[in-house]
């Protein structure tokens, strides 16, 4: 399928099904502005399962339609370019990989599509061993927040596959002082993950920084301690 069918394709289903009523519901989860067609994410998830199952749509058509479907900045329309990447991954490439950094320059401009990549799409590409952490470092130092925030979202997927959670504390320490609560979020959700199996070296990186990092990065890493434990990670006066 040609990219230009490809994204008529979608953008006619997105008309089709289109509810102001749900553009509503949802936009309440994004502060940052929620332009939709008013899909529900069940909607999105049928029609990418169709497309995947077309042979003839390959990972470069739908790197063709990125221009197409990130003009609008509907948030269906981007959602469906990173789900169906999502279903190429046998055809990951360290090239996929510079593309898909491309990708916030031109629309990755929310937490759920952030989070798309670094839940879903970006793990793979360190379980199939075509990166390893440590190529995200970069990424850290990133000017878009949401390229930032996926660093900590990204290492999650693969956590327990490192011999050492130092490694990892390594590569996100610069985010302990990052400025945009984004990235606080994603960086505490990390920590919270890797108390969950590495409790004493969690909480030694947590110590470290209890005074001067975001006290969000604390709320959520701490989220499910006893509550007399979190007492040890409160900021000192």
């Amino acid at each position: 399928m040609e990219s230009n069918q490809l994204y008529q394709n979608i953008l006619l289903y997105c008309i089709a099904n289109s509810n102001p009523a749900n553009v509503e519901k949802y936009s309440r989860y994004f502060k940052g502005g929620y332009d939709a067609h008013g899909l529900s994410q069940t909607q999105i998830n049928d029609k990418v399962k169709e497309l995947a199952k077309n042979k003839d749509i390959s990972l470069q058509n739908i790197f063709e339609a990125v221009p197409m479907l990130f003009n609008s900045g509907k948030y269906e329309e981007i959602s469906f370019v990173l789900l169906l990447i999502n279903t190429r991954n046998s055809f990951y490439t360290t090239n996929t990989l510079i593309k898909i950094e491309n990708l916030f320059k031109v629309g990755i401009s929310n937490w759920a599509h952030a989070d798309t990549l670094g839940m879903m799409i970006l793990p793979k590409f360190i379980k199939q061993n075509i990166v390893g952490f440590d190529y995200f470092k970069k990424w850290i130092y990133s000017s878009y927040k949401f390229q930032r925030r996926c660093v900590p979202v990204t290492i999650i997927k693969n956590i327990k596959t490192i011999d050492k959670i130092e490694k990892l504390f390594d590569i996100i320490e610069p985010l302990m002082s990052d400025t945009e609560r984004e990235v606080h979020q994603g960086v505490g959700w990390f920590l919270k993950k890797a108390w969950e199996i590495y409790p004493l070296e969690t909480e030694a990186f947590l110590l470290k920084y209890k005074n001067t990092s975001p006290r969000l990065i604390f709320q959520i890493a701490c989220e499910k301690m006893e509550r007399e434990h979190k007492s040890l990670f409160k900021k000192e006066k």
